[in-house]
């Protein structure tokens, strides 16, 4: 069994519709390429974001109302901010979702990318975008939890240092949980996501 393979045994697929959470609600496109070691693709924010500038994130963004399903999100923002047709992501399923310390519920939707593509950024929302292999984030080496205190709560934020860059947050808390699901990387995020930090 191939790794996209392992991937889509142990996620659920998406649901139709989203859940009834009382939280702001966003959808991120977590593409993997087809290949023996698939790589995943991700995007470096521009730095006049009020929001995260400057860091690396999956495409995606805020549910809006003709938004059904949050993997309509996901493929709109994916169109939208990186060029990827929406007829090239294959669902392989859904992780649970993450609420963010902002009070955001993000949905990853992990999808496998059937053909190439040229990526088209749009300017307004990364700078960049490219592609690591997803086995990366399965080192230990990179991996740290990193105690933060922030309006008096303290909380473990998962870290990874790959290429002089530190993906953090809940980008790395997918990307550990992916780890977790293709390469049984046994990280311990310490932490229930689907409860506000």
């Amino acid at each position: 069994m191939n790794v996209l393979q392992a991937i889509e045994r142990q996620l659920p697929l998406a649901g139709n519709t989203w859940d009834g959470s009382d939280k702001p609600q966003a959808a991120v496109l977590v593409a993997l390429s087809m290949e023996a070691t698939p790589r995943v693709w991700l995007g470096r924010r521009t730095r006049h974001l009020r929001h995260h500038p400057g860091e690396v994130a999956f495409p995606g963004g805020k549910r809006e109302p003709e938004d059904a399903t949050p993997w309509a999100t996901a493929l709109r923002e994916a169109t939208e901010e990186v060029g990827l047709p929406a007829g090239l992501a294959q669902p392989l399923g859904e992780l649970s979702p993450l609420v963010t310390r902002t009070g955001f519920e993000v949905h990853p939707c992990v999808a496998a990318i059937t053909a190439p593509f040229t990526p088209v950024v749009d300017t307004r929302e990364f700078d960049s975008v490219f592609t690591l292999g997803l086995d990366r984030f399965a080192e230990r080496e990179v991996f740290r939890l990193e105690r933060m205190i922030q309006d008096g709560r303290e909380r473990m934020v998962p870290h990874y240092d790959i290429d002089n860059d530190n993906i953090w947050g809940v980008t790395a808390a997918v990307l550990a949980m992916l780890a977790n699901i293709a390469y049984d990387a046994g990280f311990d995020l310490q932490r229930n996501w689907k409860e506000s930090p």
